[in-house]
């Protein structure tokens, strides 16, 4: 490797330690959107079973077949 100049040496440091910071930040920003979609995910599956044991049950009342009768098992 060729020899860098000390002002070429404290550009690379400089960079170096802002997009490590850089890095953890975004890995942070990553986590927290993670489990927001995570916290959502288990909401709309929670509304999704309710909702499936309801139509089951107006299935069975109605005398109709359960096109969800599968997913409701």
């Amino acid at each position: 490797m060729a020899a860098i100049t000390d002002k070429q040496k404290k550009f690379y440091e400089d960079a170096h330690k802002q997009t490590a910071e850089e890095i953890k930040e975004i890995d942070t920003q990553i986590e927290e959107e993670l489990a927001k979609v995570k916290e959502r995910l288990a909401s709309l599956q929670e509304a999704k079973k309710a909702a499936l044991q309801m139509h089951s049950a107006t299935c069975m009342r109605l005398g109709l077949e359960n096109e969800f009768a599968e997913e409701n098992e």
